[in-house]
This record gives structure tokens, sequence and C-alpha cells, in this order.
């Protein structure tokens, strides 16, 4: 590997708190976010057992995670002070399935609310009759997935949507009448994936569209052609190439 995994498995175990959750940084509070981060770090590093050799501990963690689950609705709240988006629920399935612990949220409840945020056009929003997000579409249909019941889904009317995200210039957007974006290589793309419908996009003209944002001197990729670079559309560009096959990339889960 190319960065020292020793010291990113002591950086991330440096921001997780007592109650088994992680920080953004050391001495910030727990919140789903950099708490599915961390566990996704931790596994991609396959150090998953070090959460059992410091700190609380993985059922600690689970529970944590589990107790953001709203026991009435079914949705997740961020942190204790219980801001709520389909975000969080697809990082609670994330990190529980990652942890082996998902039997310890109810999925079913959590199922019925992504229901309730779908829309007309097949899409999903951050809450019941939020408009349709790139974003919050691929929350919900990596929850769904998790879950195993992306029988629930309008298939070709979401299909159709995502599929318009594609602009002249081959890049996707998140929302009509917005500019393209690298980072949706990723959002939309990885969305097709899961429906089986990635051939809806013009595959060649967004590997070009992506290609175009890299710095050919400093490396990385930046939002859109001429931008300054960053490792947040870098990580989603870099996603969106191994979506389509790009040699020499490792293939990635779109879920």
């Amino acid at each position: 590997m190319l960065f020292r995994s020793s010291e990113t498995i002591d950086f991330v175990f440096s921001c997780q708190k007592p109650n088994g959750g992680f920080g953004a940084a050391p001495r910030h509070d727990a919140h789903m976010l950099y708490t599915c981060s961390a566990i996704q770090i931790l596994a991609t590093v396959d150090a998953l057992d070090e959460l059992d050799k410091r700190g609380p501990g993985k059922q600690k963690l689970g529970e944590w995670i589990a107790n953001l689950q709203n026991k009435e609705t079914g949705t997740f709240a961020g942190d204790e002070w219980g801001e709520c988006d389909t975000r969080f629920i697809c990082c609670g399935f994330i990190g529980l399935s990652l942890l082996g612990l998902l039997h310890l949220a109810d999925v079913d409840k959590a199922v019925g609310y992504i229901k309730k945020c779908q829309n007309f056009d097949g899409g999903y929003g951050v809450s019941p009759g939020a408009e349709s997000h790139s974003g919050q579409i691929f929350a919900c249909l990596g929850a769904l997935s998790i879950a195993g019941k992306l029988d629930t889904v309008k298939k070709p009317q979401l299909a159709g949507w995502l599929s318009e995200r594609q602009t002249e210039g081959g890049g996707l957007n998140g929302r009509p009448e917005k500019l393209e974006d690298v980072c949706y290589s990723w959002w939309v793309a990885s969305s097709l994936a899961m429906l089986g419908c990635l051939n809806y996009i013009d595959g060649k003209k967004l590997e070009t569209f992506i290609l175009k944002c890299q710095d050919s001197e400093r490396g990385g990729l930046a939002d859109r052609p001429g931008d300054m670079v960053d490792v947040f559309h870098t990580v989603f560009g870099v996603a969106g190439l191994s979506l389509l096959g790009f040699p020499g990339l490792a293939e990635v889960d779109p879920i």
C-alpha cells in the first residue's frame, strides 16, 4: 500500500467516543456519517477486529447506530440531536451490515420510511415530500439493496429520471437544470448499476468527461474541467470510472 495503514487505524480510533460512535476528528462529537466512514475504512484495511481490542467494541458500536433509529417512523438520526435524513438510513445499514449486526435495526420500519420518500418521478428525497435528488436516490437504493427490498422501487420511472441526468457534455448532474459534476459519476451511475440499468447512459461520454476533469500535472480530479482538484471528487470520479469498467481499476461495489 502507498499509505501507512497502521497510522490510519490509529487516527480512526482517536476519533471514537465512549458511546461507540466516531466523530469527524478527535474531540468531535460522534455522528452517523463519520461512523459509517470509520467502519468502511477499517473494513478496507482489514481491521474490523480492532474494534473489540480498542475502545467499547463492536456490539457497543452497533447499539449506538441502532439507537439512532426512530422506533415510530423507522428513520435514522445523524446524531443525538435528532436531525433525520435518508442518508442516515443508508449509513446505518452500511455500518451495521459490515459489522454483521443489521439485526439490531428495525429493517422493515426503515424500508417503510424510504417508501414514503418515493416521488411520482420514481426518485427519493431527504424526507417524505422532498424533491428527488441523485445523492438521496443512491442512499435509498443502497439501503433497499442491503435490505433486499429493491422490488419496492418504481424502476422504469427512476431509471428514466436518472438517465436524464446526463448532460450534453457527458457528465451527470444531481437534479434537473443543474450543472454536471464529477461526484455524480458515482451517485447516478451506482444507482443505475443497482437497478441493472447502467447502459441507460452513454458510458464513453461520461468517461471522457471524467478524464477531462483530471489535472495532468498534479493528478486528482475536479468537479468540472479547469477547476481545482480535491480528494472528494477524485474518490467519486475514480469510483465512477470503475463502474464503467475503466482499464486497470479494481471493481467497485455500487452498494
